[in-house]
């Protein structure tokens, strides 16, 4: 009821009165279940009440709302209209009571904008097969989508008519404006769709090996890390008892101690801990699942956030969103709570994001004497060569083989 969430007997008076009183109570209700605050109700509420009223002056009737919302949109913006408009506040709070409306079905859901994969049904069959032959997870697919798409809208839909010009034109001009890194990514995904189009007869099966490379030295950076003194005022750095310090100890404490990956943390859920065994399964690139120990830190920091921390939300993923609306944490929302405990933290880092604590992680088990490949059993590796990187860092034994400088250097 409207009763419970608005203490403005006056402004309860607007909205019975208005466009939007024969849902208003149970829109009320439906902010509280999504976990909206009271205080953020009342003033959702109060400034729904001025954009109703806005509707009444500006001649809307109950069956223009969605209208009347673009409408006080484009008069915010350009501040003209036959009535001033409420505000940004107000546009935000119709936007909210819209988009409760049609989650009710009480009003119709716009039309879905056409995604590429309507558009090109063979983003849908390259997707398909990357993840069935090449067990790769959906944001590795996302990124080579954003390539691919581009590449098909480019050169058409029509693949058995691709070159080798038109290919190394389209890989050339598209990497123009990025760095080598990109560049590269760049190559991967025109060179993982020119494979499928191959294995699957819709191409030649050599394209893949005309697509220009950009040079660059295998491993030429030095990975970037903390100390593991840093690393410890980092997870210092999350000392709050409520819902939203809970969770973040425990996601920097699974990054930080575990060395897992943004993803890994997001997608999290309740069946891939084991309390009792006192371990975890973690799905690599490769949709492999592998247990790993679960530290006693680890775990009381997760059990602590489950048990008083973490809303009640039906959804088996662990880790959730503190602001409204709730639901399952993503890979960019464990970037920003990493970046903001380094910022608490105070410290000077070389870099804000999850990947740095992974590094941090490893190069602290090198200088502790773990082996390279006990470091790429911990942080899940494939390939040997990849674990390799962090030898780098270990500059106590790299000095034990350096060459000393040479005093003098011979003319040519």
């Amino acid at each position: 009821m409207l009763e419970d969430h608005l203490s403005s007997p006056v402004t309860r008076k607007r909205l019975r009165a208005g466009l939007a009183a024969p849902h208003i109570d149970d829109f009320s209700d439906w902010l509280q279940a999504h976990g909206f605050k009271r205080i953020t109700i009342q003033l959702k509420l109060m400034a729904l009440a001025a954009w109703t009223d806005w509707m009444r002056e500006s001649g809307f009737s109950a069956m223009d709302l969605v209208s009347g919302l673009e409408a006080c949109r484009v008069a915010f913006k350009q501040k003209e209209g036959p009535c001033r408009s409420p505000g940004k506040k107000s546009v935000e709070a119709a936007s909210t009571y819209i988009r409760f409306l049609r989650e009710q079905r009480i009003i119709e859901q716009p039309p879905a904008p056409r995604s590429p994969l309507d558009r090109w049904p063979i983003l849908h069959e390259f997707r398909s097969w990357m993840r069935q032959h090449r067990g790769l997870r959906e944001g590795t697919l996302d990124m080579y989508q954003l390539i691919v798409t581009d590449m098909v809208d480019a050169l058409g839909d029509k693949t058995h008519t691709y070159t080798t010009k038109n290919i190394q034109d389209f890989v050339l001009n598209r990497a123009k404006p990025h760095g080598v890194s990109r560049a590269q990514s760049i190559v991967l995904s025109v060179r993982a769709f020119l494979r499928f189009l191959g294995a699957t007869g819709q191409c030649s099966s050599g394209l893949s090996h005309l697509v220009p490379t950009f040079s660059s030295y295998r491993h030429q950076s030095v990975p970037r890390f903390i100390e593991s003194d840093d690393m410890q005022k980092v997870i210092d750095a999350c000392v709050a008892k409520d819902a939203c310090g809970l969770r973040d100890r425990a996601v920097i404490l699974l990054l930080s101690r575990l060395g897992l990956r943004a993803g890994d943390v997001a997608e999290l859920r309740f069946e891939d801990i084991d309390w009792k065994n006192g371990k975890m399964a973690l799905c690599g690139k490769n949709r492999r699942k592998e247990w790993m120990p679960l530290p006693q830190e680890v775990g009381d920091a997760l059990l602590e956030y489950i048990e008083k921390g973490r809303p009640p939300i039906k959804t088996d993923r662990v880790f959730i969103r503190v602001d409204a609306p709730i639901g399952p944490l993503t890979r960019q929302a464990v970037f920003h709570i990493t970046k903001s405990a380094i910022q608490r933290a105070g410290i000077k880092a070389p870099s804000n994001g999850p990947h740095m604590l992974r590094h941090s992680v490893a190069t602290a088990m090198l200088r502790e004497g773990v082996s390279l490949a006990g470091i790429g059993a911990v942080l899940r590796h494939q390939s040997p060569s990849t674990t390799a990187q962090y030898a780098k860092v270990d500059f106590a034994r790299l000095s034990e083989i350096a060459q000393p400088w040479p005093v003098e250097v011979p003319s040519c």
